[in-house]
């Protein structure tokens, strides 16, 4: 999914881009680290909408400084190392199976 900030005067422009940055700090680090299956989206995804944001060339400081600050910790996030994700760990968790009545009425 391609986002692009639509070139608005002005506060206009400044409210998509401190929207896009609150958007990115609330869910980036959640998809980060993921589920069972690994990442939800990985750290290049992230690391491409920051750029765009960048590549804006509108930003103010304190805007300049929030994206600086999530680089960082996509930075920090890829120097750790990641856990080996089993892509069979889910499936070897059996669901819950309720009891069955057998023909006396009693469960198995």
């Amino acid at each position: 999914m391609d986002r692009t900030l639509i070139t608005m005067p002005g506060s206009s422009q400044a409210a998509l881009a401190d929207q896009d940055i609150a958007h990115i700090r609330r869910v980036m680090r959640p998809s980060l680290h993921g589920d069972l299956g690994g990442p939800i989206l990985p750290a290049a995804y992230w690391r491409k909408r920051l750029c765009q944001l960048l590549d804006t060339g509108n930003l103010s400081h304190a805007q300049l400084c929030a994206v600086d600050s999530l680089l960082l910790q996509l930075d920090q996030f890829e120097a750790q190392p990641q856990p080996l994700w089993n892509p069979l760990a889910v499936a070897a968790v059996a669901p819950f199976q309720p009891f069955a009545p057998t023909a006396g009425g009693h469960p198995i």
